[in-house]
């Protein structure tokens, strides 16, 4: 397995993402590791949050029903604590970021980890 986590979406979080992408056209994940919601997995069009060499492409999601991959950024200083997990991209009930697309559904995306191997 690389040094990098694998990224893999729920049922429920791919389904979002397809009703996303209808709506907004192809897009993007990021996760910051800033404080409250910026430590969440925040979807945006794609290209409408600028990474650069702070940031680390983990994976190009493949999600059924999308036509091209769905990118999945961290910061790089988020990803040195979380280079040993598997990170599972989850939706449930309730308001996060008010920049991540999702959130006048009343949902929002969030992490859920287990230590690679496990």
């Amino acid at each position: 397995m690389s040094d990098a986590p694998r990224v893999e979406l729920t049922d429920a979080a791919a389904e979002l993402v397809r009703r996303l992408r209808a709506s907004h056209g192809p897009l993007m994940f990021h996760q910051s590791g800033g404080c409250c919601d910026g430590s969440a997995p925040m979807c945006f069009p794609a290209g409408e949050f600028r990474t650069g060499a702070a940031d680390v492409l983990l994976a190009e999601l493949a999600v059924a029903g999308v036509a091209e991959p769905v990118p999945f950024w961290m910061s790089r200083s988020q990803y040195e604590g979380w280079s040993h997990t598997r990170l599972i991209v989850d939706v449930v009930e309730g308001r996060g970021s008010g920049f991540s697309l999702e959130a006048p559904d009343g949902v929002r995306f969030l992490i859920r980890s287990r230590l690679v191997g496990a």
